[in-house]
């Protein structure tokens, strides 16, 4: 049987560890800061946030182009002339990586591409999954494959909560009067990804401390989810240093009660870029969860068939 290579996007957020762990190739996207036009993943991600409080504007963000596939197809196939590369792709509503993989995949009849519908936390969740189901059973055909990720993409939900709207604000998603509003008001939308898009779905009011710990018991009891993996994301954002937060992760505590009678599931949680949602920098296993001091919280999962 032929192997199968899986490619992602960078925005994907899977770290370099991750990737090569589970042989998953990573495609860059782009971030343009003025005239400078950097390749996702080869800067800080301090620079982000350096760069909007220097200038009051975000910077560009564009997705991979067909000469970037073109490159990681063939130096694929070059190395391994029989395998067969899976695309999973970063939600094609969002960005033009997904044509752009189309496109250099004319002629190149080993390579098959499936729009995750996903951002971030969860494109990579369904990558992992997939990347997981491989290394189990390296005889699957890539059919077999395609049928358990659409399974998976079906299944998959992601949601995050901002701390403020700043930078949907900065980024033209948001008015300046709906951006004060919600500071003065203390209100915090959470934003979903449904089917491919961004939706901003039920409003939360409070410190993002209390609220945080609300959104996951909201989200888990509204999906039915599964509890087997949950994937936690916070960002680079922090009012505390983040490896303080983790050296003191017993005091942070979500019950695992109310989130699954019966078992506690595996909690990761992972530090992230504020323009991407996870920038994935730190990955910890954590049980209980209930002081978050983040600027953004964001969940994904997978929730249960019906």
């Amino acid at each position: 049987m032929n192997p199968i290579i899986l490619v992602a996007e960078t925005g994907s957020d899977l770290t370099p560890e991750l990737a090569a762990q589970y042989n998953i190739q990573l495609v860059p996207m782009h971030v343009a800061f003025d005239s400078e036009t950097l390749d996702d993943g080869s800067f800080p991600v301090q620079k982000i946030c350096d760069y909007y409080r220097d200038t009051r504007k975000l910077p560009r963000t564009s997705g991979c182009s067909p000469e970037d596939f073109i490159n990681i197809f063939d130096e694929i196939h070059n190395s391994n002339p029989t395998a067969q590369i899976l695309y999973l792709a970063y939600s094609a509503v969002t960005t033009c990586s997904y044509q752009s993989a189309i496109i250099a995949a004319e002629d190149r009849d080993y390579v098959t591409a499936i729009d995750t519908k996903q951002v971030s936390v969860g494109q990579a969740a369904i990558v992992i999954e997939i990347a997981k189901l491989l290394k189990k059973n390296p005889e699957l055909s890539i059919h077999e494959v395609l049928a358990a990720a659409n399974d998976l993409i079906a299944r998959a939900k992601m949601c995050f909560l901002p701390d403020n709207l700043e930078f949907l604000r900065a980024g033209g998603r948001v008015s300046n009067a709906v951006c004060m509003g919600s500071r003065i008001l203390n209100i915090h939308p959470c934003i979903e990804i449904l089917d491919g898009t961004l939706v901003a779905t039920k409003k939360y009011r409070g410190k993002m401390k209390k609220i945080a710990s609300q959104l996951i018991k909201d989200y888990a009891d509204s999906y039915a989810l599964k509890r087997d993996t949950l994937w936690l994301v916070y960002t680079i954002g922090l009012r505390r240093n983040p490896h303080q937060c983790g050296r003191n992760r017993k005091r942070m505590r979500i019950s695992a009660g109310k989130l699954d009678s019966g078992r506690r599931g595996d909690y990761h949680a992972w530090r992230s870029s504020c323009l991407r949602f996870s920038r994935i920098l730190i990955q910890r296993h954590i049980m209980e969860y209930d002081d978050t001091r983040v600027k953004r919280s964001c969940f994904s999962c997978l929730h249960e068939k019906t």
